[in-house]
């Protein structure tokens, strides 16, 4: 009797022990690094960025819990080297009323837009690789025939998210990147903090577009230039 006592109890910490490892609530602190060479494809890009500065490195940070998360830049007083460089957008996402809501900021003014979360197709492959203390798992997207997005996802930290848009793993992703490392995504630092349902609400505003609304207001600007139809995809064709 006592042996099924122990057989029992020691079955209870088990099953404990691994629901415990299911992390639904946290925050996430990822090192973004791009190469402004690859990214700044054509001209004459090594004349105007000395090779010394054709990596840029930026700093954010995605707060989550099992409903909702916010991706935001990393708060520094620090003067920042080049930055008009890259692009700092801040994403929310609700996943219980399938809402994204994305802040850009485009030609120096911040665009407000809501939308429903993306949908991508993944391929989950066998390749595995540790970030930031965890085994991740790889997956592939295929964004258009030209560009494939890399994603590292962990099974331990169950909510769908990760940095900028991304979404749609089972697990949280930590790593990201496309495929000619242009652009790579990896956490540094994960602390285990309950992030509550109103920290994660996006700001209130008044001017609020979505995705078609704003590409219907551009297209009536821009519409007939050489480089928008370009300029729209490297903006909302991937992240």
């Amino acid at each position: 009797m006592m042996n099924n006592k122990w057989m029992l109890a020691l079955l209870f910490s088990i099953l404990s022990l691994g629901l415990s490892s299911q992390i639904s609530s946290a925050k996430i602190t990822y090192e973004r690094k791009t190469n402004l060479y690859k990214k700044m494809k054509g001209g004459n890009v090594k004349d105007w960025i000395k090779e010394s500065d054709k990596i840029k490195v930026d700093y954010f940070e995605l707060m989550f819990n099992d409903t909702c998360s916010a991706f935001k830049p990393q708060e520094s007083e620090l003067k920042e080297n080049m930055s008009w460089a890259t692009q700092k957008n801040t994403v929310y996402q609700n996943f219980n009323n399938n809402k994204l809501y994305l802040i850009k900021d485009m030609w120096g003014e911040p665009i407000h837009i809501t939308d429903s979360l993306y949908q991508r197709k993944w391929q989950i492959t066998e390749s595995t690789r540790k970030i930031a203390g965890y085994q991740c798992r790889k997956a592939v997207w295929r964004a258009n025939d030209s560009t494939r997005i890399y994603a590292w996802f962990s099974y331990d930290l169950i909510t769908s998210t990760g940095p900028e848009s991304f979404t749609g793993l089972p697990g949280t992703i930590l790593g990201l990147a496309t495929e000619d490392g242009g652009v790579v995504y990896f956490a540094k630092k994960i602390e285990f903090v309950k992030s509550e349902a109103i920290a994660l609400a996006p700001p209130k505003k008044k001017k609020i577009y979505t995705m078609k609304t704003l590409w219907d207001d551009m297209y009536k600007q821009y519409g007939k230039e050489k480089w928008f139809k370009e300029e729209w995809n490297s903006q909302f064709g991937i992240w």
